[in-house]
């Protein structure tokens, strides 16, 4: 279908909008939005997490791409021109601009920063991703720490403790792509129940090393998606349904697939075309995904399908499968733990050596872990608030509408297939 926006393109780029239509309208400026996009992703490797729109626009992005500044006079110019727009009286096209407005916020927050700039964790990401995190003190989460010493009892120092429990849960590495697989194709096949997938929308699976992070999607465009699951560590069961929810169903997969379906081929709104990291849509899509796995799965089906399938795929006896789960349940508690190390770590008022002492107490992991995920605040910064923030603004959002799983699969298709932004969560 690549046709498609070769189509798209021919026709904007041929003049075939009206001279007002071409200074003023949503798609003028939404067309002008993809193409600053691109040529930010020219100054910072790995700003455009997705592109699947004309490669001509691309190509011209990166042959004579604008220097920091003018980009961000550009892209102030832009946000100036999209304001000055008559508001739109269909609902969906006021969330489309928006949507469009926020984005460009994020924009010119991140050519601040590539350009050297130096804000603050709350700055850096209400300017990125639209929300200004609750930061709690790490003596907070003492009171979860306690219950979980009660889950793994012992002399040894807990993490130590509920890293060497968990140790007993790793995937044998030759039984990892069988395990992955059978998890996302349950993921797809609870999500599918609810919310029609594009037809012949597929991905591929390919396991990889030295990444900052646990698993990623790239999403190609054309309804397929590139899944990695980063080796670096051994991967435990429990990762398994988180990944293929994540990763897959209802998360990025699904979420990318029916924005394009919806949004860039059924409405021929381009800007749904790139996929800026360092934006709101990030907090949407990793809420969307975290949440998706509470939503595909209650903690009894959950444990149901493990033990019955992984399990016995992984080749590991589920004797311990519900304390196990119990476990991850508690630790999902200590989320907000992340941002007050991230916060600290990054305004300089720990090192980093501190941080990665601080992950292992606050997030129970060991030396190796806990260095990966402050490598991953080392790359990512603030994009870590998206995963427990995000998580819990989706949740809330979902859960209004009642306790009817028909309900909240409705909404949750919802937030995967319209502009949402993180204040229409609230």
């Amino acid at each position: 279908m690549k046709w498609l926006w070769s189509v798209v393109a021919a026709l904007l780029l041929a003049g075939c909008m009206t001279p007002q239509q071409s200074a003023d309208s949503l798609d003028a400026i939404a067309r002008d939005y993809v193409g600053l996009s691109l040529e930010i992703g020219t100054h910072e490797e790995g700003y455009v997490d997705a592109y699947y729109g004309p490669a001509e626009w691309k190509q011209a992005a990166e042959a004579n791409p604008r220097a920091v500044p003018v980009l961000a006079s550009a892209a102030a110019d832009l946000q100036a021109r999209l304001r000055a727009t008559a508001a739109p009286t269909d609902p969906l096209v006021q969330r489309r601009r928006a949507f469009l407005d926020a984005q460009l916020t994020a924009a010119r927050t991140r050519l601040r920063m590539i350009a050297g700039e130096r804000l603050s964790f709350a700055e850096e990401a209400q300017g990125l991703f639209g929300v200004t995190p609750e930061i709690r003190p790490l003596t907070h989460y003492d009171g979860v720490l306690a219950r979980i010493e009660r889950l793994v009892p012992g002399t040894a120092p807990l993490p130590e403790r509920v890293e060497a429990f968990q140790g007993r849960f790793v995937i044998p590495p030759d039984r990892l792509d069988s395990v992955m697989r059978a998890a996302i194709a349950e993921c797809r096949r609870r999500t599918i129940q609810h919310i029609p997938m594009p037809q012949g929308e597929a991905f591929t699976l390919e396991f990889v090393r030295d990444k900052s992070w646990s698993g990623y999607n790239w999403y190609q465009g054309d309804y397929r998606s590139l899944i990695q699951i980063n080796t670096d560590l051994p991967v435990r069961l429990s990762r398994a349904v988180d990944l293929g929810c994540h990763e897959g169903y209802p998360g990025h997969h699904a979420y990318n697939a029916l924005l394009e379906r919806e949004l860039a081929r059924g409405r021929g709104w381009v800007e749904y075309m790139v996929y800026p990291l360092y934006s709101p849509q990030s907090l949407i899509a990793e809420g969307s995904a975290n949440y998706g796995i509470d939503l595909a799965f209650t903690p009894e089906e959950r444990l149901a399908f493990e033990r019955t399938t992984l399990y016995p795929l992984a080749g590991i006896q589920p004797g311990d499968a519900s304390r196990y789960l119990d476990l991850q349940l508690a630790i999902e508690e200590l989320a907000g733990a992340r941002f007050t190390i991230a916060r600290d770590y990054l305004e300089g008022r720990i090192d980093r050596a501190r941080a990665v002492e601080l992950t292992q107490r606050y997030q129970l992991v060991g030396a190796r872990r806990a260095d990966q995920s402050v490598g991953f605040i080392d790359q990512y910064r603030t994009y870590v608030i998206n995963y427990g923030l995000g998580k819990d603004m989706v949740r809330a959002h979902i859960e209004a509408a009642g306790p009817d799983r028909g309900a909240r699969w409705a909404a949750m298709r919802r937030i995967l297939s319209q502009p949402t932004l993180p204040a229409d969560l609230r």
